[in-house]
């Protein structure tokens, strides 16, 4: 009895053995009672971001209310001066409102600090634009505002993919193309013809890091856009 239950385990876990071994783009899987085969097809597309956003966020401090915000705005205008000489326009440019904390309404404040900071006043610049290989640059060369006295509580720069819709359809059809290949390959080893198509799905579109698959994929300006296809074919003699 024991014998009988050993041949069918090992047969199972070495096809769970081969199944991991190759983590090809598809896989196939027959169903006895439809005759059909079950395969995946993989569609990959390296792109480059279209669309940047660069959220620049900077802070003054002090106890003079007015003088800071004097400060805060010339900062400001240097920070506007800097993106257009750095190629950015006008209407590319966001100059948000200024926040400001009082550290006096705080009930848990150190009042040694208060001496010398009781204010802090915030404030950002965000820049949206197509000229992402522009956003690049200008975040490295933006050291030079540190020189002018700007502290920087925050910088940060997304890249966007937008025009996902215009590639689909040729990512879907490469796809599609590849599962059928899986299923002719298939049905060759197998004696087998590839009928219709019984069941599909397109799968869903992911955007990764091209250079860094585990990078952080916002922050990347080469993207990878993949699909994967999943099609039941029907099997004839």
């Amino acid at each position: 009895m024991e014998n009988s239950k050993i041949l069918p385990a090992s047969i199972l876990a070495l096809g769970l053995a081969l199944g991991g071994f190759f983590p090809g783009y598809y896989y196939c899987k027959t169903h006895a009672d439809l005759r059909s085969v079950t395969v995946k097809g993989l569609a990959e597309k390296d792109v480059v971001a279209d669309m940047g956003i660069w959220n620049i966020q900077f802070t003054v401090s002090g106890n003079n209310l007015a003088d800071l915000q004097k400060q805060i705005e010339n900062q400001a205008g240097e920070i506007n001066k800097f993106l257009q000489a750095q190629g950015f326009d006008a209407a590319e440019i966001n100059i948000g409102r200024i926040e400001t904390t009082d550290l006096m309404a705080n009930p848990y404040r150190d009042n040694n600090a208060l001496e010398s900071s009781r204010f802090i006043l915030t404030q950002s610049v965000v820049v949206r634009s197509n000229k992402v290989n522009t956003i690049s640059s200008a975040i490295s060369d933006s050291n030079e505002l540190i020189g002018k006295g700007i502290i920087f509580s925050n910088q940060s720069a997304s890249y966007f993919f937008t025009k996902l819709n215009d590639i689909k359809p040729q990512m879907l059809k490469e796809s599609t193309e590849n599962a059928k290949h899986a299923a002719l390959e298939f049905a060759q080893n197998s004696g087998s013809k590839v009928g219709k198509i019984h069941t599909a799905n397109q799968g869903v579109f992911s955007i990764l890091a091209s250079d860094d698959p585990n990078a952080y994929e916002p922050s990347q300006i080469n993207k990878k856009i993949r699909v994967v296809s999943t099609v039941q074919y029907l099997l004839e003699d």
